[in-house]
């Protein structure tokens, strides 16, 4: 099992020394959520299966890949993803330049998570249609694909079209892997279907089996089931090693774990948690 960290449920001070202190007690990856933009109108911003709006206008946001590519300067082996990064919103050129820079410093470190999003108010702002949101992301990932892997790509589609371009340089990993976010039906059929897996939300062994199923048979349709394909969980609520066999059995690959329950001993609390679980056996 593959172990990640959020960074993005501490206080942004902590990121630099979380993200050093992950990278030496053995955790596989470190994570950072993003928006683009928060609308000061709370209309549009309620969270899903809630009557409760899901952000703070006045939350600091930070360019996640941006960040990132800090915080390979200060790492040698961990992994750094976005979990996860509203790919839809930007045009490709803008996104699949953003990760190919990260995935250059980082010496090939790179993941690629992304979603379509929740929230409308972003989408107004940037003027764009929310309801087209999927279809956006969808076709921004197969123009940078091909822009990573192609010498010359021309694009004439649905949202974005361009005459014959060079983009170099490519990403360092030959397939710049990545894991598609989100709990509908079309989140998990976009994982199964276009990409290299999914990230789940905050889930339970129980609530995440049904999931995982559906993600199962999606694959099978697509006649991708023997394809590689990567497994993300969110698992805070992990309380104990033996905890982990049972993930494993589902079929799950990598555990984002919150081992803190304040911003101020998570530094500590990481290091504990990499001794408990044996996280140094596996560099």
């Amino acid at each position: 099992m593959k172990f990640g960290i959020p960074l993005g449920l501490v206080h942004p001070a902590t990121w630099k020394d979380l993200a050093v202190t992950a990278d030496r007690a053995g955790f596989e990856s470190v994570w950072l959520a993003e928006h683009l933009v928060f609308a000061t109108d709370l209309s549009t911003a309620t969270y899903p299966d809630t009557d409760k709006p899901g952000i703070n206008p006045a939350t600091p946001l930070y360019d996640a890949p941006a960040y990132l590519c800090a915080l390979a300067a200060l790492t040698s082996r961990v992994r750094l993803g976005t979990a996860v990064y509203l790919y839809g919103l930007r045009h490709p050129f803008t996104a699949a330049r953003a990760f190919a820079t990260l995935d250059q410093i980082s010496d090939g470190r790179a993941i690629v998570g992304v979603g379509a999003g929740w929230y409308e108010g972003e989408w107004l702002a940037a003027g764009l249609d929310f309801a087209t949101r999927g279809r956006r992301l969808d076709e921004a990932l197969a123009v940078s694909r091909r822009l990573w892997a192609e010498p010359a790509v021309e694009h004439h589609g649905e949202f974005y079209s361009f005459p014959e371009v060079a983009f170099e340089p490519k990403p360092v990993q030959p397939r710049l892997p990545v894991l598609a976010g989100g709990e509908s039906k079309a989140a998990l059929r976009r994982a199964a279907t276009l990409c290299d897996g999914w990230i789940s939300m905050p889930q339970t062994l129980d609530r995440i089996r049904p999931r995982i199923e559906l993600l199962r048979e999606f694959r099978e349709k697509a006649g991708r089931g023997d394809e590689p394909f990567e497994i993300t969980a969110h698992a805070y609520a992990l309380e104990d090693p033996a905890e982990v066999a049972a993930w494993a059995e589902l079929g799950v690959d990598r555990l984002i774990v919150r081992p803190w329950r304040r911003s101020r001993d998570a530094v500590g609390s990481v290091t504990a948690f990499a001794e408990r679980y044996g996280l140094a056996d596996n560099m």
